[in-house]
């Protein structure tokens, strides 16, 4: 006998922009729903925080009231190889920049509005599935579900008890990232994005709201262990060897007492369902940064979510078919977009590699314009 009796019928693991858009779009269908979050908002997370205009109308869809934060429309985007040539490129549909801290947090009291049942601060230690439903296990409670969605993020507890594929591999040039962010003021013109490469990272800025810009990178872990584990030397005799990345970390107003960090990145392939629980998000694929919205993509895998979740519990097609027709479609709308970013992204970092194809991309207009088009899907 479990300590919670009620069955719902969909269980989220994890309260990101995934777990919560999945949320409010199960209970908007009058679906018995419960998702857990570790953490309690509003929080910061190391994102670039960059989303593109193909996820505005799924969010108005929701009930996001877009208009209330003034978010910087982004048009243009700026990339620079480790010596600061400077190259200047038109995003075809653009994107707008906001920070998670007030998505998530928006989303998530859109979600109590309409009665959500979610527990913060609550991890959850397992997900097991047994006579056709699951038992989670947060906690000193167990909970019963229907349907389990894994919306747990890069990597967590969960991937790591259930030894999935890409905690297998040993550190390697797909796994072995970190990514520090910092919020920061500085003048940086609102309708642009910026990638300014580094030696073995990239470092991208972007306007989000109330006058403040997001600063990310991306760099391996090797960069941070030959610079004493230190991430203000690494800062100093890495990332300042770009002039525009100099400018930024000399001159900008930091408004983090300390960055924000993430380790073991991985951008490894993920399988979309393990153990029958269909993973959303980053739990079922990483997007590099160089080609962004990983944000888009959570959103819209948990629309491609809902749908087959909504068909199973309507009792028009089975499990089996829900998990197979997830995997499909999962793999239709993002495995072109991570193939590219993850081929792209060996190209940069790299004084010579990263120059030529800057270059080359900046001469080549339309192939650059198709690139730029291929990290982005279309309105969902």
């Amino acid at each position: 006998m479990h300590d919670n009796e009620k069955v719902y019928d969909v269980a989220i693991i994890g309260g990101g922009l995934a777990g919560l858009t999945l949320a409010i779009q199960c209970i908007d269908a009058g679906y018995s729903t419960i998702l857990f979050e570790k953490e309690t908002y509003p929080y910061h997370k190391v994102c670039g925080e960059y989303i593109s205009m193909e996820s505005l109308p799924f969010l108005q869809r929701l009930g996001f009231p877009s208009e209330r934060f003034e978010l910087p429309l982004i048009k243009e985007l700026q990339l620079s190889d480790i010596k600061g040539n400077l190259y200047n490129f038109v995003l075809p549909l653009g994107g707008f920049g906001i920070s998670r801290y007030t998505l998530d947090d928006t989303l998530y009291q859109l979600a109590q509005s309409k009665n959500a049942e979610i527990r913060i601060n609550t991890k959850v230690q397992d997900i097991t599935f047994i006579n056709d439903s699951f038992i989670i296990t947060a906690g000193k409670e167990q909970f019963n579900a229907r349907i389990a969605a894994g919306t747990f993020g890069k990597r967590s507890n969960i991937d790591v008890r259930w030894n999935r594929d890409f905690i297998k591999h040993k550190a390697g040039k797909l796994n072995n990232y970190i990514g520090i962010k910092y919020h920061i003021r500085y003048a940086y013109p609102k309708e642009k994005i910026a990638l300014h490469n580094f030696e073995n990272g990239y470092c991208g800025i972007s306007n989000i709201e109330n006058d403040t810009c997001c600063l990310c990178y991306l760099t391996t872990a090797k960069n941070l262990k030959n610079n004493n584990n230190s991430i203000a030397l690494m800062e100093q005799k890495l990332l300042c060897q770009n002039p525009f990345l100099k400018e930024i970390f000399t001159s900008a107003e930091f408004l983090y007492s300390e960055p924000l960090v993430i380790s073991q990145v991985s951008f490894n392939r993920k399988n979309q369902v393990e153990n029958h629980v269909l993973m959303i998000g980053d739990a079922a694929g990483l997007i590099t940064p160089l080609c962004g919205n990983g944000m888009s993509m959570a959103m819209h895998a948990s629309k491609i979510a809902f749908e087959n979740i909504d068909a199973m519990l309507k009792q028009k097609i089975s499990r089996t078919v829900m998990e197979i027709n997830y995997t499909r479609q999962w793999q239709k709308q993002f495995r072109k977009r991570l193939w590219i970013g993850r081929s792209v992204q060996r190209l940069f970092g790299n004084n010579t590699s990263t120059s030529i194809f800057l270059k080359f991309m900046y001469k080549t207009k339309w192939l650059s314009k198709k690139l730029i088009r291929a990290t982005h899907g279309e309105p969902f």
